[in-house]
């Protein structure tokens, strides 16, 4: 404010020593040094008072815009069923069983097996084993520990 760096000060105090008798002295730095304070004080006074009025016109704008952001969300209508798992959960479990019967639909039906035939007459997928190989499995299997 005004500018006052440690040159000008010493250049003051001397001056202050020239002009003022050294009884006064004492007096007049302890006036000088109150009357420092009062004005720091009341500058941060008016800086507290100003980031106040800073923080309350802030808190008021942000206020308003939580105000109008909850409007617009009430109003929308679309938050119920945003946030509703078992809707979701329905639609998915009903996609899932409308595929498996389009599957079935499209699959083609087994083909009825005739009531007159039996297994034993039906071809066999695995080769036939000889009866010889049984044998030597089984006697393979009980042999007597030494």
């Amino acid at each position: 404010m005004f500018d006052l760096d440690p040159g000008k000060l010493l250049v003051i105090g001397i001056v202050a020593l020239i002009a003022i008798p050294s009884k006064d002295l004492p007096r007049v730095l302890r006036t000088l040094g109150q009357v420092t304070g009062r004005m720091r004080r009341m500058a941060a006074e008016f800086q507290d008072q100003f980031m106040e009025a800073m923080r309350e016109v802030e808190l008021t704008d942000l206020k308003k815009e939580i105000e109008e952001t909850n409007k617009a969300i009430m109003n929308s209508g679309k938050i119920d069923g945003a946030f509703d798992p078992m809707t979701e959960a329905r639609k998915q479990i009903v996609s899932a069983i409308e595929d498996v019967d389009k599957k079935t639909v499209e699959a083609p039906p087994p083909q009825p097996i005739a009531e007159d035939s039996s297994f034993e007459t039906q071809p066999s997928a695995a080769p036939p084993q000889d009866e010889g190989a049984e044998s030597r499995k089984a006697g393979s299997s009980e042999k007597p520990d030494k």
